[in-house]
């Protein structure tokens, strides 16, 4: 109930293998922040670019008043990698489907320990797109990300975020 409460879609629609994209908005309906949810157990994974994670903690703990939540830090605790197309065959971690770049795709969340193993398992099966190689693809797919065309300064729908990111029904 809280997190339905925090962000722009349903996260009843949220699983443990498929995650939704979301926003964070502040009073005046401009971004705090866009990110990714997924649902394991008793818990919600919320995902988001690293340089959001002391605003949108601090941002998420303000609203937190007569909810029984706890809100905990496991960014050092896993990996995260991204496939386009066919889910990898791959034993070691959790996969979720997403769409991060305007494609289906999957999020392969690891144990960080096992991070360099699981890159050269993947990179053995799918071809590796680094950073350089990943910005040209967002960019192409026409996929916006924080601090580049996703600031605190525009709302969802500048950003063409409604159909990915808004459940006008949720209630």
């Amino acid at each position: 109930r809280f997190v339905n409460g925090q962000i722009t879609n349903d996260i009843r629609k949220a699983t443990a293998s498929s995650a939704i994209a979301a926003c964070v908005l502040n009073v005046k309906g401009k971004l705090n922040a866009h990110l990714f949810a997924s649902v394991r157990d008793d818990s919600i994974f919320i995902d988001a670019d690293p340089a959001l994670n002391e605003a949108l903690t601090g941002r998420l703990e303000r609203y937190i008043i007569a909810d029984d939540v706890q809100i905990e830090d496991v960014s050092a605790q896993f990996s995260l990698f991204h496939v386009i197309g066919k889910p990898p065959d791959i034993a070691d971690g959790t996969l979720i489907s997403a769409n991060r770049f305007g494609q289906p795709g999957s999020d392969l969340w690891v144990n960080s320990t096992r991070h360099d193993a699981v890159a050269e398992s993947l990179s053995a099966e799918v071809p590796f797109c680094d950073r350089d190689c990943a910005e040209v693809l967002r960019i192409e797919q026409g996929v916006p990300s924080w601090g580049r065309e996703l600031t605190e300064e525009i709302i969802p729908v500048e950003a063409n975020l409604e159909e990915s990111s808004i459940d006008y029904a949720k209630g």
